[in-house]
């Protein structure tokens, strides 16, 4: 690691069908082996999945209208894919901290761009360790367990949450 001055950030390009930064980063994350037009099929036909799914069932959630947010997306799945992130993302984290010889661990809060990496990452784990057949269906359902605050990455949140509070007498530690 250089001690001169820090890396610089790389700006990457919207995805080339909703013109989308965040779901950008998703594909690039789920992205194995440089083959990025795989990650890019797999990951919009799980959105095409989730607007029937909205179609049929779930009409209140991420379809930009009932939220508090006046975001409104080109698909009822792209809205999913946010509100998923949405519930995934942490708010406290804990770091090991160093004192005295002693290792605590320090409730912290974790930065915007680090939550929805985490997010991200949490999702596409939880989604790659699904039984369904195809990781079409694994990424679609569990981006609607996660719209429906439920599943694996929900509860890596929480988990991740519990921890930090049970932890916050270190707090003090904080730098």
């Amino acid at each position: 690691m250089s001690r001169r001055h820090r890396a610089e950030k790389r700006a990457i390009l919207p995805d080339p069908k909703f013109g989308d930064l965040v779901l950008s980063k998703f594909i690039n994350n789920l992205m194995l082996d440089g083959k990025k037009s795989t990650a890019e099929g797999i990951v919009y036909k799980a959105i095409d999945i989730l607007d029937t799914k909205a179609g049929n069932d779930n009409k209140d959630a991420g379809d930009g209208e009932g939220d508090t947010s006046a975001v409104v997306y080109k698909s009822k799945g792209l809205g999913f894919f946010h509100e998923a992130l949405k519930n995934v993302r942490p708010k406290l984290e804990v770091r090991s901290r160093r004192v005295g010889g002693a290792t605590y661990q320090v409730p912290v809060e974790v930065a915007s761009g680090r939550s929805v990496a985490l997010a991200m990452r949490w999702i596409i784990e939880a989604a790659r360790k699904r039984g369904e057949n195809t990781m079409v269906d694994r990424v679609a359902n569990e981006l609607l367990d996660a719209a429906n605050e439920r599943g694996n990455a929900v509860k890596k949140k929480d988990d991740t949450h519990k921890m930090a509070d049970a932890n916050k007498a270190f707090a003090h530690y904080r730098w």
